[in-house]
């Protein structure tokens, strides 16, 4: 069976998947919350902060494509629309993804010194 991660990375999810995504959550919420505790402490990796670029990147294309609509406000059949428009940008979202990477770096070096700053 495929995670939830993997789902997403593959296809919009059905009704009947995120129900059962959100179960898995909630009975994994104290473990989702003690790894995040864990990890606001370290450095992301390379691929981590790829990741984030991605989709940070993605939610850029989505609001140019939703322009002052949110989306929240679509319909489940408006957010597969956009979702399979968004997975014919692939190119681009890459593209300004390579160029956002600084940008996330500084972000999670910024977010690694407030978390050891609350340590203290």
């Amino acid at each position: 069976m495929l995670g939830f991660k993997e789902h997403t990375q593959l296809e919009a999810l059905s009704m009947q998947q995120r129900m059962k995504a959100k179960i898995n959550f909630k009975k994994n919420k104290a473990k989702i919350m003690l790894g995040r505790k864990k990890a606001a402490k370290k450095l992301a990796s390379p691929e981590k902060l790829k990741a984030r670029a991605i989709k940070q990147a993605r939610s850029l294309l989505l609001k140019k494509m939703l322009k002052t609509r949110s989306k929240d406000d679509l319909s489940f059949a408006g957010k597969q629309a956009i979702e399979k428009k968004l997975a014919k940008k692939t190119a681009a979202i890459k593209k300004i993804a390579k160029k956002l990477v600084p940008q996330v770096k500084a972000a999670d070096r910024a977010k690694k010194n407030m978390a050891k700053k609350g340590m203290k």
